[in-house]
């Protein structure tokens, strides 16, 4: 229902670390409507131009704490994602992406946040593979996306 308005089409940057290009990040949004517990969040399914950064290459940032991996967000059991909040995603990729338009594949993984599934607790433990669609609650879809790397603006 939401898989238009995941990415702020607009925020598609290099992330720049003392002066090194050490990635990139863009800022994201929640697909629930109730928004989640942080500790409901897997990761992303995401592809650049053919290019899939898995899990281990992202960390997210939100509520004005700093990046974190998602295998520590996995412990933020009361910590909460608001449906209106924005957050970024920062992808590790040394020397980040060159300007202009890329091709995004993208899926929001996000274990159901309400009912019980025979999955959850083995979701919990070892998050299901990205991009198959399995604890993707609102999101079941891979969705394309083109956005413009603009190296003067920020996120």
């Amino acid at each position: 229902m939401f898989d238009n308005y995941l990415i702020r089409a607009d925020s598609l940057r290099n992330e720049v670390v003392d002066g090194t290009v050490v990635g990139f990040k863009m800022a994201v949004r929640i697909a629930n409507y109730r928004g989640v517990f942080l500790s409901l969040h897997t990761g992303y399914f995401l592809e650049v131009d053919g290019v899939t950064y898995p899990r281990e290459a992202q960390s997210f940032e939100i509520n004005g704490k700093p990046p974190r991996t998602f295998e520590e967000i996995k412990s933020a059991v009361w910590e909460h994602w608001d449906f209106d909040d924005e957050a970024i995603l920062h992808v590790a990729c040394p020397g980040g992406l060159a300007p202009g338009e890329h091709t995004v594949r993208f899926q929001q993984c996000v274990i159901a946040a309400y009912g019980y599934l025979p999955t959850d607790k083995v979701w919990v433990e070892t998050p299901p593979e990205l991009g198959t669609g399995a604890g993707s609650d609102k999101t079941p879809n891979v969705v394309s996306y083109v956005l413009t790397l603009d190296e003067k603006q920020d996120v």
